[in-house]
């Protein structure tokens, strides 16, 4: 059966169950990047001869390359909800972008259930699901899509900040920001580093 088919309070006792197993093995540092609508035919490393991709081609010779990958929703918001609960739209209650309310952050997500495992969570950048994220140690995340210069991002205590600079610049920087300087070293870490690029309207760096 698939994890997904399971009811999230089985989800739970499972993550639970297999806590003490994770603790026992050494527990690798995961930074999961997120590249908004980036489409497969933009990176050489499957063979796109027009972009060249040197970064993502070099993560992709050291992991594994998706010959066979599906979208359970193709939409931003439900996208991004469907990959946090590991269920289809239907089943985790987000179905649009717009006007059917926010993600519902009580149910079962996959930063939980790493929490639960020992991790410390964050995630950086776009997010999308008009609802304050749950399950994360810490956040700093783009109102609705965000803006590519001079961002504001929505603070832990609710408040905004603005940055000077470029979003995807700004992002990672952020993101060093935390792992450098605010994580628990004694922790292994789950960080999302969630980009707004590529996502139209198409707007490059100033420089």
């Amino acid at each position: 059966m698939s994890l997904s088919r399971l009811p999230a309070p089985w989800i739970a006792a499972l993550a639970i169950a297999v806590a003490p197993v994770l603790a026992a093995a050494k527990k690798p540092n995961i930074v999961f990047i997120f590249t908004d609508d980036h489409a497969l035919r933009a990176i050489s490393a499957y063979g796109d001869a027009l972009n060249h991709t040197p970064r993502i081609d070099s993560l992709a010779e050291q992991g594994a390359i998706f010959t066979r990958s599906y979208c359970t929703n193709s939409i931003c918001g439900p996208s991004r909800a469907t990959i946090l609960t590991g269920m289809h739209s239907h089943r985790n209650g987000f179905t649009v972008n717009y006007g059917g309310g926010g993600f519902d952050g009580g149910q079962t997500t996959f930063p939980k259930l790493m929490r639960t495992a020992g991790y410390q969570t964050a995630v950086i950048g776009k997010w999308h699901l008009h609802s304050p994220p749950t399950g994360f140690d810490h956040f700093e995340i783009l109102p609705g899509q965000g803006s590519y210069y001079n961002p504001d991002f929505i603070q832990m205590d609710g408040s905004n900040k603005r940055y000077t600079g470029y979003c995807t610049d700004i992002v990672t920087d952020r993101a060093f920001e935390w792992m450098e300087n605010h994580r628990d070293p004694d922790k292994p870490f789950l960080l999302m580093v969630q980009h707004k690029a590529p996502h139209r309207a198409f707007t490059p760096a100033l420089r």
